[in-house]
C-alpha cells in the first residue's frame, strides 16, 4: 500500500460516511418510522454495489478505493447492531431479530445479485 492509496481510501471512506448520513437523513423522513428502514436500505444498496464491483473484477486499486473506502464508509454493521439492541431494549424483540437477521439475508442476497451483474457486465 502506498501513501497515496491510503489517502484515497481514507478520503473515499469519509465520502461514503457522508453519503450514508445524507441517505439516512433523507430516507428517514420518507420511510415509515419505528424501524431502521433507512439503514437497511443503505446497507442493501451498498452490498449490491460492492457485489457489482467485485464481480466486475476491478483493478485492486479501484476496488480498494471504491469498495473498501467509499462503500466501507457508506455501509454500517455497527449501526445495525446498535439499532437491534435498542429495539430489544424497547421490548420489540421481533423487530430486533428482524433487523439483525433481515439485514444479513437481504445484504447477502444483494451482494450475490451484484456479483452476478458484475460478472455479466
Amino acid at each position: 500500500m502506498t501513501p497515496l492509496l491510503f489517502a484515497l481510501v481514507a478520503l473515499a471512506g469519509g465520502a461514503g460516511a457522508g453519503l450514508r448520513w445524507i441517505a439516512d437523513a433523507v430516507l428517514s423522513r420518507v420511510l415509515p418510522g419505528g424501524f431502521p428502514w433507512a439503514i437497511l436500505l443503505v446497507n442493501v444498496t451498498g452490498s449490491l454495489a460492492l457485489g457489482v464491483l467485485t464481480g466486475a473484477s476491478l483493478d485492486h486499486v479501484w476496488l480498494a478505493v471504491l469498495g473498501t473506502g467509499l462503500l466501507g464508509g457508506y455501509t454500517t454493521f455497527s449501526t445495525v447492531a446498535v439499532d437491534s439492541e435498542l429495539l430489544a431494549r424497547e421490548g420489540r424483540r421481533g423487530a430486533a431479530g428482524a433487523n439483525a437477521i433481515g439485514t444479513l439475508i437481504c445484504c447477502t442476497a444483494a451482494a450475490m445479485a451484484g456479483i452476478g451483474v458484475g460478472v455479466a457486465a
